[in-house]
């Protein structure tokens, strides 16, 4: 398993930082720059740091695990932890809103995600398969498969919650990214 991590500060501007950041560790993975999986797996992260920014006016940190095999195989795993206890919320938009749609889209996109306490803060996950035929778990893409924490969690913390949405509204996006 490689794990490689980024701080990020408090300012919007962090965020096109941490895309940038990501697809050169993508690249370095053996993903191509242009293929669908790391054009999926750059918006989940840019949701994710956009959350972490946006919402908790906190420092956070951007972790991204590979899991073991060649390009092909094998789950990526992106974690966002920052310094905020409250949990995620997620929101439906309407019509024209302007936000709210980002863990819509981490539920749409992603195999599985979840978040978990994290020392004084919370950590928001989410996995994405590399490639269906490998031996990581596919899961369907209305299905949600309950995580617990991605490391053991402070004695009194709450476990990680997976995503709750029943309607997967992104099964066709979804379908055709990969």
């Amino acid at each position: 398993m490689l794990q490689v991590q980024l701080e990020i500060g408090p300012d919007p501007a962090e965020v096109g930082r941490a895309r940038r950041w990501a697809r050169s560790r993508l690249l370095r993975s053996g993903l191509g720059d242009d293929e669908p999986l790391s054009e999926t797996l750059i918006l989940l992260i840019s949701e994710l740091v956009t959350n972490a920014v946006v919402h908790t006016g906190c420092p956070a940190v951007l972790r991204m695990l590979f899991g073991p095999g060649p390009a092909d195989a094998g789950t990526v795993r992106v974690e966002v932890a920052d310094a905020s206890a409250c949990p995620p919320r997620p929101r439906h938009a309407d019509g024209d809103d302007t936000n709210g749609r980002g863990l819509e889209l981490v539920d749409g996109l992603a195999d599985r995600w979840g978040w978990t306490a994290e020392g004084s803060g919370k950590s928001i996950w989410c996995e994405v398969d590399r490639c269906p035929g490998s031996d990581a778990p596919h899961v369907a893409p209305h299905t949600r498969v309950p995580q617990g924490p991605a490391r053991p969690a402070p004695q009194g913390a709450q476990p990680g919650r997976p995503g709750a949405y029943g309607i997967d509204p992104y099964g066709k996006l979804r379908a055709t990214a990969r």
